[in-house]
Order: structure tokens, then C-alpha cells, then sequence
């Protein structure tokens, strides 16, 4: 299962506490993360192996859009910030309508994301 990790700047702190609070979800053999490029610099340091698109505000957004649209991404954990203005919003939006039309679970908190993995570990 592909998931999309994107953090604004205000995030990114939140997001890599959440991945390592997350870890043993995240890392497992079926998980493959993808990430816009700096969230993903953040979670290399971090000790994830993902695979980096573009920064967000250069694409990174409508990157993963497209695999949205392809198929192949199944999940998008997007830590919004809700109190800054962002250049690239219309990026954003785009990307919250493609996981709309494709009916793919999106994320923009900690709270959502949570309930997400929780949703695809097995119990025990």
C-alpha cells in the first residue's frame, strides 16, 4: 500500500513525532511512503525509507496528485497548517478534490491520520 506523507513547514516537527509514534505501522514490508521533498528529507533523518517527489510548492503536490489519479497511491496524510497563508494553495486544493474524485482516504491532521493507520493494522 503506496501512502503520501506532505507536511507544510509548520508541520513537519508534528509530522516525523507522528511517524515515529507510527513507526512499527509505517515500516512494514506492504507500507511504501512517498513524500514531497523536504517532508521527506525529514523522514530519511527520521529513519523512514521513502520515495521524495518534488518540494510541494514545485510540484511536489501535483506529483502525488497523479498517482492519486493513477491508482497508486491509496492513503494521503497531509499535515495542514491551518494558520499560515501558503503560495502554492491551489496546489493543495487540487489535490484535496483528486482524492475526492477518487475516493482515497485524505488525512489533514494528526487526529484523521491516526484513525487512518489505526483502520489498516490488524488487531491482535
Amino acid at each position: 500500500m503506496e501512502i503520501a506523507i506532505i507536511a507544510h513547514d509548520g508541520k513537519k516537527a508534528d509530522m516525523v513525532q507522528f511517524l515515529n509514534k507510527n513507526k512499527a505501522i509505517l515500516q512494514q514490508e506492504k507500507i511504501k511512503i512517498i513524500t514531497t521533498g523536504t517532508t521527506g528529507i525529514k523522514a530519511e533523518n527520521a529513519g523512514f525509507k521513502v520515495k521524495k517527489m518534488l518540494s510541494g510548492p514545485l510540484g511536489g503536490d501535483a506529483q502525488i496528485a497523479a498517482r492519486v489519479a493513477e491508482g497508486k497511491t491509496k492513503m494521503v496524510l497531509f499535515f495542514k497548517d491551518p494558520l499560515s497563508s501558503h503560495a502554492h494553495e491551489s496546489d493543495v486544493n487540487m489535490l484535496v478534490r483528486v482524492c475526492d474524485v477518487h475516493n482515497v482516504p485524505l488525512a489533514t491532521n494528526e487526529a484523521s491520520a491516526q484513525l487512518f493507520l489505526d483502520a489498516i493494522t490488524p488487531q491482535s
